[in-house]
């Protein structure tokens, strides 16, 4: 009955570390989804800064190239 009852602990314990696992795992895969979305906004951002230099070329260079041109 005493080794019925160790089996029983130790697959309560099995269960236990199983289910810690199971929930590392998911923390993981939540910090590799702020990651992504920290990567995503990272690419954004250099998109808006890549937008501002365009029109900043479009606002003064353009301009000024045409004044020359006339």
């Amino acid at each position: 009955m005493a080794l019925l009852v160790d089996a029983l602990a130790l697959s309560v314990d099995t269960l236990a570390l199983s289910v810690d696992t199971l929930a590392l795992s998911v923390d993981t895969m939540a910090l590799l989804v702020d990651a992504l979305a920290l990567s995503v906004n990272a690419l954004a951002l250099s998109v808006d800064a890549l937008a501002l230099q365009v029109k900043r070329f479009v606002y003064t260079i353009v301009p000024i190239q045409r004044e020359k041109d006339v």
